[in-house]
């Protein structure tokens, strides 16, 4: 049996690592608000830029951003994540249904990688085709202009103020719904005040001339791209990017073209991060990865010549400002244009291509195809989700879809151990054998997967939710230990004592063998479903199932007077096989009550 590892995970210590960093960042930034206060204020007129007071608020004011991010995206994905993975799986009967789905999710959880994720296991599950999986993968960039559009508004300064009342609500309240509130509107502040901060820190910027002429090359829309590309690589946010671009078109530096080539470098630039994501992982996230280079990458490349006429078309109905004049009114205009062309953009990209997502399905599968035979038969985790483990809604999800693949291992050794018993060969039972290893390191992994769950803070529902699939886990490690060492041996044992199971005999075995499939069958569709209907099935062929081994024994006692050799060893042998088959059969109970 193995014990749950509750050591801290791999993906929650690199996860605290990057926020210490920002969180030292944020100390840095600390030590310039005296600056807010009117002292060691940046002045470029007296001949001399403060690069260092400068770069502390620059890449304090980033951090704030980053963090800010990254709380209001936690708090959202807790409160909303297990509706919108209902809403996922419902929603998507088409591809036009789908983008709007994949839209609204990514707009609601302000992370298209979830949305993704999510995606995959469904595919892998067989819930949704690669082609419709386009669609919602092509809705969730549309989902991620929100943010554009968030930090368009010149809401800054209520910043302070949304930092205080989500800070309120998160430490001072004791209901965990409130909390997430909480830490969302505390997030959504930091986003605000990380942009100030950084507004103010680039404002001497506006009279050095040097910094100037470096924009001024961002006319360039290739460079524009490569640069914001390059950035969102790593730091692995196009969010990120996009909330610097509009901080520095508030400040006058950019125009709306190059505003635009950077936002289009900006989508190019998080593909990376897909494509990490997808290293190691099934063929299923590999496709998703792929699909969601191509749409990016082929979607800049369709705009890249027509970046002036779509700034004009933006300039048209974005608001206006003629009362201003030269640096102001680019300040001024500027940053809610980049986000209307950055939303035009995604938009315009889904509705054109989501018409070929059939060619783009088989464009992936022909890019990424299926492993080699020899290689599928190694099992592989399909699920276990290391993005998702700071959601337990989610991860509990996830780790629910690779039971289901754990489960079939185990129907599947099940089905195959009786008909080996009775007239297999060493070689059958030793194979049959090893297919316990792929229940084994299953269990193992899954095991691992929900103690780190277990290490967030759970509601009663998800915490109930985890103890039945700790359960339900055991369980079916056990039956298939059952199979691998008690009744793999009891087929040894045919073979080397020569005994030979009659006909009559082997249709009472093979009759308690199918109902006991039966029930693994059905734990499986519950485990799968989540419905009681299935489970209930289990539990209530309880008294048939008594009635068929009470009739097998009753023929085990008149075959003993039967005149045959080795007349004994043939009645244990036959007895033990019928007591293993009770046993599965409890487990399966088992499972059937805690998957109800």
């Amino acid at each position: 049996m193995n014990w749950i590892n509750l050591t801290k995970p791999q993906h929650l210590t690199n996860r605290y690592t990057s926020q210490l960093a920002l969180l030292m960042l944020f100390a840095a930034s600390l030590l310039t608000l005296n600056a807010y206060a009117g002292g060691g204020s940046i002045s470029s007129s007296e001949g001399a830029m403060d690069w260092w007071q400068m770069g502390i608020k620059l890449f304090g004011g980033l951090a704030l951003f980053l963090f800010g991010m990254e709380q209001m995206a936690d708090s959202l994905k807790a409160v909303a994540g297990e509706k919108m993975k209902t809403i996922l799986a419902k929603l998507t009967t088409n591809r036009f249904t789908g983008a709007i789905t994949g839209a609204l999710v990514t707009a609601v959880i302000q992370s298209s990688s979830v949305t993704t994720v999510l995606v995959v296991g469904f595919i892998s599950a067989g819930l949704m085709s690669m082609a419709q999986s386009i669609g919602v993968i092509m809705g969730a960039n549309i989902g991620t202009t929100i943010t554009a559009q968030i930090v368009a508004f010149k809401v800054t300064k209520y910043a302070l103020l949304m930092i205080a009342m989500g800070f309120s609500m998160l430490f001072f309240s004791k209901q965990n719904k409130i909390k997430h509130y909480g830490g969302m509107i505390m997030g959504l502040g930091l986003v605000f005040f990380g942009m100030s901060v950084m507004s103010d820190a680039m404002h001497p910027l506006r009279s050095y001339q040097p910094f100037l002429d470096l924009m001024v090359e961002m006319s360039n829309p290739l460079l524009a791209i490569l640069i914001a590309a390059g950035f969102t690589a790593l730091v692995q946010s196009s969010s990120a990017t996009t909330g610097i671009v509009i901080v520095m078109a508030s400040q006058g530096f950019i125009t709306l073209p190059a505003g635009i080539a950077l936002a289009f470098g900006a989508n190019v630039g998080t593909c990376v991060t897909a494509m990490l994501a997808s290293i190691g992982k099934p063929r299923e996230a590999l496709r998703a990865a792929a699909v969601h280079v191509l749409f990016n990458v082929l979607g800049v490349l369709l705009w890249l010549g027509f970046i002036t006429q779509l700034a004009d078309v933006v300039t048209t109905f974005s608001p206006a400002h003629p009362e201003l004049s030269g640096i102001d009114r680019l300040s001024a205009e500027t940053p809610r244009q980049i986000a209307n062309a950055h939303t035009i953009f995604n938009i315009s990209n889904t509705l054109i291509f989501i018409l070929f997502t059939g060619q783009f399905a088989r464009l992936v599968e022909w890019m990424v195809p299926d492993r080699p035979l020899e290689e599928e038969q190694l099992i592989t985790l399909r699920h276990l989700d290391e993005e998702l483990l700071s959601t337990p809604s989610l991860a509990l999800n996830r780790a629910r879809m690779e039971l289901v693949q754990m489960s079939g291992v185990v129907e599947e050794m099940h089905q195959n151990i009786l008909p080996a018993i009775i007239k297999g060969s060493p070689s059958d039972l030793q194979s049959l054998a090893r297919e316990d290893q792929k229940v084994d390191r299953l269990h193992q992994e899954i095991i691992r997967y929900m103690g780190q769950i277990s290490g967030n803070k759970l509601s009663e529902v998800e915490a109930t939710e985890l103890s039945s699939l700790f359960e339900i886990t055991n369980a079916l490690e056990n039956i298939g230990d059952l199979i691998e060492t008690d009744m793999v041996e009891l087929g040894l044992q045919r073979i080397e004592e020569e005994i030979n199971i009659s006909p009559q005999t082997v249709s009472v075995l093979q009759g308690i063998h199918t109902m006991v499939a039966q029930s693994l069958t059905s734990v499986t569709a519950a485990i799968k479903t989540e419905h009681s209907a299935e489970a209930n099935q289990v539990v209530d062929m309880k008294t048939e199932f008594n009635l068929l081994v009470n009739s097998a024994h009753q023929h085990q006692m008149e075959r003993l007077t039967a005149d045959e050799s080795k007349r004994i060893q043939t009645y244990s042998l036959e007895v033990e096989v019928i007591e293993k088959l009770k046993r599965i059969y409890y487990f399966s109970k088992r499972i059937a009550k805690a998957a109800a």
